[in-house]
C-alpha cells in the first residue's frame, strides 16, 4: 500500500499499487509490471512492463515466438503468470479467473474464429451475451453485435455460410457485445484478402472511436497496422524492444533487422 495526498489537497489516502498504476487519477487502463511467463525452461515473456491508455488503439508486433500471444493470454487469464503483476482499471487482476476479468471489462478474440457453423449469425451473437443479460437487454446487445460485425441482413444465415472474413467480423462483434473497455485481437486479418482486411480495419476503428473501446491488436500485416494504430509496441525474445508511432517503428533499422525481414 502507498500513501498519497488526495486530489483536493486533503488528508492523505491509502492507495494500492493497482490504484496508483491504473486508478481514477490516471488515464492508464491496463498496466503490467515485471510480467513473466515460463514454460518449463523457456521464458516466453520476461519482466514486461506494458501499458494501454483508456480508449487507445495499440498494435503489438514482432517476429514469431516474440511472446505476443503469450502476453495477451496472460492479460486475459488464459495463462497464469510466473511472476509480476497485471493491473486493470484500479484492480490487481493477476490472480483472477478469466470470467472474472471479462466481468471487469476485458474481452478477447483469438486468431482462429470460434463461431459455430451450424448456428445462425444471431444464435452465435447471443452465445456470449446470454450469461450476462436477458430480455430486452439481451436483444439490444445481440442487435448491437450484429451491427458491429457489419452483418445486418445476415441474422438467419448459418455461420458456416459466411466467408472467413465475415466470420472474423462476427467474432469481433460478439466480443464487443460484452461491452468491454479493452478488447484484445490476435491476428484478426490473417488469411484475409484486401477487401476483408479493410472491412476489419473499419470495424475496429469504429468501435474504438464511437464506443471508446481500447484495443490491443496483434498483427503481422504492417499496412493494416498503419491504418489503425495510435501506437505500436514491438516485442522481441519476450521483451519490449521498441514503442512508438508506426512511422518511427517502420523506419527503425533495428526493427527492420528483427521483424521486417532482416532476421528470422
Amino acid at each position: 500500500m502507498s500513501t498519497n495526498q488526495d486530489a483536493s489537497g486533503g488528508p492523505n489516502v491509502r492507495q494500492t499499487a493497482a490504484e496508483l498504476a491504473t486508478g481514477d487519477r490516471t488515464d492508464t487502463l491496463l498496466q503490467t509490471e515485471d510480467l513473466r511467463k515460463e514454460f518449463g525452461g523457456f521464458t516466453a515473456t520476461d519482466e514486461v512492463d506494458f501499458s494501454v491508455a483508456e480508449g487507445e488503439l495499440r498494435c503489438l508486433i514482432g517476429p514469431n515466438g516474440a511472446g505476443k500471444s503469450t502476453l495477451l493470454n496472460l492479460v486475459t487469464g488464459t495463462y497464469d503468470a510466473s511472476g509480476g503483476s497485471i493491473y486493470y482499471d484500479g484492480h490487481d487482476v493477476t490472480d483472477l479467473d478469466p470470467h472474472q476479468r471479462v466481468r471487469k471489462g476485458i474481452s478477447m478474440k483469438f486468431q482462429v474464429p470460434s463461431v459455430y457453423g451450424d448456428l445462425t449469425v444471431r444464435e452465435n451473437a447471443r452465445l456470449p451475451i446470454q450469461r450476462f443479460a436477458d430480455g430486452d437487454e439481451r436483444r439490444r446487445r445481440v442487435d448491437d453485435a450484429i451491427e458491429a460485425a457489419g452483418l445486418a441482413g445476415y441474422e438467419h444465415v448459418d455461420a458456416s455460410q459466411l466467408s472467413h472474413g465475415q466470420q472474423q467480423q462476427l467474432e469481433i462483434g460478439m466480443a464487443a457485445a460484452l461491452e468491454p473497455d479493452l478488447l484484445l485481437l490476435d491476428e484478426p486479418v490473417a488469411g484475409l484478402d484486401v477487401a476483408e482486411r479493410e472491412a476489419i480495419a473499419e470495424r475496429v476503428t469504429r468501435l474504438n472511436e464511437a464506443e471508446g473501446i481500447a484495443f490491443v491488436v496483434i498483427e503481422h500485416d504492417t499496412e493494416f497496422v498503419a491504418n489503425i494504430a495510435d501506437e505500436v509496441t514491438v516485442l522481441h525474445n519476450g521483451e519490449i524492444f521498441r514503442e512508438g508511432p508506426i512511422e518511427a517503428i517502420e523506419s527503425d533499422p533495428e526493427v527492420q533487422r528483427i521483424y521486417l525481414g532482416g532476421e528470422h
